[in-house]
């Protein structure tokens, strides 16, 4: 079963712009119904717009919401299952970078220079946030026995690298608790795997880190939508504790192929297990 003939559901945090945007329009290109949150509502009605325009303006519905607030979550899945009567999908990239969080900082500060109310708030957007969104949205899931948890967090070494506290350890954190809920999920038949886009992307979120020039030749949105569509597929029912990098997938490739040419094991499970516990113990 195609996504185009299944009227899935999805659900996309951070929606109205960039990434989130793009995979919005193509979710909803691709036949999907989709509820699209986000805390600015100007950008939601332009994605609405946009929709609209392409042809499938029904499928898409709109909510202004704030997902670092705890009570957002149940307001979000509670929104798409009233709209749509079933829940599918969901994929989590609402996140936010220092320029994000206080417009006009200067990305790669040291992290003396971090607010503690800024770093609070990183946190609850990339890391709480797409817990709590999970947590509410597995339920339907789970009694449907089929859904996808995706997310979006980061490059890894955009999670060490100098200046990206505390964004690269909340997409870490987030990443991390992905590995979890997978191995928790197992027997469901709700998958949770991880899509970045490879690099640095054309978004708001590198603020003035690039020229206009530099910008122009950053990953663009829309390099996220073919292994989404992938992802969301009955192809992709066995896959889950994967990091997919969408800068990597290849066209030219069976969509399986290019699965697996550009996925990997999720939060350095490659590394192996390293802790050391007493014979017969639970692990």
């Amino acid at each position: 079963m195609t996504a185009q003939e299944s009227g899935k559901v999805a659900i996309i945090t951070g929606a109205g712009r960039g990434i989130g945007r793009a995979m919005a329009l193509g979710l909803i290109e691709a036949g999907l119904r989709v509820l699209a949150s986000d805390i600015d509502a100007d950008v939601l009605e332009s994605l609405r717009r946009d929709a609209e325009a392409r042809g499938p303006g029904e499928r898409i519905a709109i909510l202004a919401a704030d997902v670092g607030r705890d009570e957002s979550a149940e307001a979000i899945v509670g929104a798409a299952l009233a709209r749509f009567g079933r829940l599918d999908v969901l994929v989590n990239n609402a996140g936010l970078g220092p320029n994000t969080v206080r417009p006009g900082a200067v990305p790669g500060k040291d992290f003396r220079d971090m607010a503690p109310a800024d770093f609070r708030r990183i946190i609850e957007v990339n890391t709480i946030a797409p817990f709590l969104m999970t947590r509410a949205a597995v339920k339907p899931m789970i009694e449907q026995r089929w859904g996808r948890i995706i997310n979006v967090t980061t490059s890894l070494d955009s999670m060490w690298r100098k200046g990206m506290l505390p964004y690269g350890g909340s997409k870490a954190a987030n990443e991390a608790h992905c590995c979890i809920m997978a191995e928790e999920l197992q027997g469901t038949g709700v998958t949770v795997n991880i899509l970045v886009p490879g690099g640095p992307v054309n978004t708001r979120l590198v603020g003035n880190s690039f020229t206009d020039e530099q910008k122009r030749r950053l990953i663009q949105p829309e390099i996220m939508v073919p292994p989404l569509l992938w992802l969301v597929s009955d192809e992709a029912n066995a896959v889950t504790g994967r990091r997919f990098i969408a800068a990597f997938w290849d066209r030219a490739l069976p969509a399986a192929e290019a699965a697996e040419t550009c996925g990997a094991p999720m939060a350095w499970q490659q590394l192996g297990h390293q802790a050391i516990f007493p014979d017969g113990a639970a692990r």
